[in-house]
């Protein structure tokens, strides 16, 4: 396991769409913020554009700014301004030799999961699944979860606890953190980005999927073992899940509690973990700790 230097003042990070279009006031007081955390900025050019479509750039833009940036020894972090999709259509394209020998931190979550399981997968290097550059507006740059990303950057070990829910199950484990978004997990299984998870606590979040597509893409992580050998399951937000005209039957929660029934290892229900506000900074591939009584829930390294 590799783990990137912690950052310093007058350290660069960079921000960078490598997948979905962002506006590029999105990303104003991120990099206001980021500034003032005693960090320079560079903002990359997919930043606000150029782009008439979905995507922040053409398929090259993307790639050859992500490469200049990650392969740049002045940059020591890039945040990903926002996901979306797109990070699939370029993965295989991007070379990683100079970056496994001098690791940065990547930073972000939902589309960027693609970058944090090919990454620990392939070059073992500890990648953080955290806010993006629009979760630093409307307040967001102050709270406990935007603060918790300049917590990671500075190298500070993270100790996060959640209220309890009626389908947790109890008990305490511990090994390497692993996981984010449900969709791109199912998808990459099979392909050189595809996570192993024996042995890991897996963590899972989701947003804008149907339920019936929720609990097809659970049984197709059972299917193909990523749930029967962990250690502990997270489940984070699915947010603005949705059901169709004749009801699924069934909660997400209840989808899947259902789904890892036959399974005895802890369970914790709505982490802070989500495409919604609450959403923790995760360092992906370092040991943790879950502890999960009827009280309290806590995830620490």
């Amino acid at each position: 396991m590799k783990i990137p230097p912690c950052l310093k003042p007058g350290d660069t990070i960079a921000i960078v769409c490598p997948a979905g279009y962002m506006p590029a006031e999105r990303a104003a007081i991120c990099i206001e913020t980021l500034q003032t955390w005693g960090y320079k900025v560079r903002v990359g050019h997919t930043v606000g554009g150029p782009s008439d479509n979905y995507f922040s750039g053409t398929d090259d833009q993307r790639l050859a700014e992500f490469q200049q940036m990650l392969d740049d020894p002045d940059i020591t972090a890039i945040l990903c301004g926002r996901g979306g999709y797109g990070l699939t259509r370029i993965i295989d394209r991007i070379d990683f030799s100079t970056f496994a020998k001098a690791p940065k931190w990547i930073a972000g979550f939902s589309d960027i999961t693609i970058l944090h399981t090919h990454i620990w997968s392939n070059y073992k290097i500890v990648t953080l699944h955290s806010p993006m550059a629009g979760a630093f507006n409307d307040g967001g740059a102050d709270d406990v979860y935007v603060r918790s990303l300049r917590k990671a950057l500075n190298g500070e070990k993270a100790a996060y606890e959640c209220a309890p829910h009626p389908f947790n199950r109890t008990g305490t484990a511990t090994g390497r953190l692993v996981g984010g978004n449900l969709s791109l997990i199912a998808h990459l299984t099979g392909t050189v980005s595809d996570m192993r998870t024996k042995g890991k606590i897996l963590f899972l979040e989701d947003v804008g999927e149907y339920r019936y597509n929720i609990d097809r893409m659970l049984h197709q992580l059972k299917r193909s073992g990523k749930l029967d050998r962990l250690e502990g399951l997270v489940i984070g937000g699915f947010t603005d899940s949705k059901d169709t005209t004749r009801p699924f039957g069934a909660t997400v929660e209840e989808i899947i509690r259902d789904v890892i029934s036959e399974y005895d290892y802890p369970v914790c229900f709505g982490f802070p973990v989500s495409h919604d506000r609450e959403n923790y900074t995760l360092k992906i591939g370092v040991q943790h700790t879950l502890d999960i009584t009827p009280e309290k829930i806590t995830l620490k390294e």
